[in-house]
């Protein structure tokens, strides 16, 4: 059974539900904390969780990206492990540069959000489209697939000054999750768009599919129970769409 560890860095609060969603699709995982003393290529992949690590300061996800742990999870996606960074944890993976992961340097940012209702934290129900390639993060996803997952995010806008990284993006199918409409149009425009991000991106992976870094959580819609939409009592505990995310995780390393 895969074997996932969750990072936890001071100031983040998703780790306990993110833990729950791996062991929901049958994979085994411990929370380790940033300065744990643990082997970590014992473990078959990682999760760095949503949350605020080290309160955000100077900007989110600037400081962990600098803990020396993140060296040895960049080592270890270099293997071919799967990485999975959520809201927080995707601020991090760009921050460290796995994301885009085209060079080895900070390429894009989370941006404050854009919208016309709130300026700072916005919570709210989105819809998102796999419109992208194949990865370890949603191959049991049908292409065009529309998900119901949660944002809880004051910095969640993608963007970049280098257009042609915008263009290579594109060109390697980088772009795994985009915000859209429940019918799956996807429109750069509120509340479709909820934070302004460039090409209404909601996840990015980086070239090879085996890290991923994206601002909607899945734990947070792993289970029927969860979701905003009224259900029958008797589905309530039945897993929803948004758990294929650790689903295709859990057949990557199996594979």
């Amino acid at each position: 059974m895969p074997n996932i560890a969750v990072i936890l860095f001071p100031g983040n609060n998703c780790e306990e539900e993110t833990l729950r969603a791996a062991q929901a699709v049958g994979m085994n995982g411990k929370i380790l904390r940033w300065n744990t003393t643990e082997k970590l290529s014992d473990y078959d992949g990682f999760i760095i969780p949503g949350g605020w690590a080290y309160e955000d300061r100077i900007r989110a996800g600037v400081i962990p990206a600098q803990d020396p742990i993140m060296n040895i999870i960049k080592k270890e996606s270099e293997k071919g492990k799967p990485v999975l960074g959520i809201c927080n944890g995707c601020q991090v993976l760009v921050e460290t540069g796995m994301i885009p992961g085209i060079e080895d340097k900070v390429q894009m940012a989370l941006a404050p959000n854009k919208n016309p209702i709130i300026s700072g934290f916005y919570c709210t129900w989105v819809n998102v489209k796999n419109d992208g390639k194949k990865t370890a993060f949603n191959s049991s996803i049908e292409t065009g697939e529309v998900i119901q997952m949660p944002i809880a995010h004051a910095e969640g806008r993608f963007v970049t000054k280098d257009k042609s990284l915008i263009n290579q993006l594109t060109k390697n199918k980088q772009i795994i999750f985009q915000y859209c409409t429940k019918d799956g149009k996807v429109e750069d425009k509120f509340p479709t768009n909820p934070n302004g991000s460039i090409l209404n991106i909601a996840g990015i992976s980086n070239k090879q599919g085996n890290v991923l870094a994206m601002m909607p959580h899945p734990e947070r819609a792993t289970w029927l129970r969860q979701l905003p939409d009224k259900k029958n009592v008797e589905d309530m505990e039945s897993l929803a769409p948004a758990s294929k995310v650790f689903l295709s995780m859990r057949e990557y390393i199996k594979k």
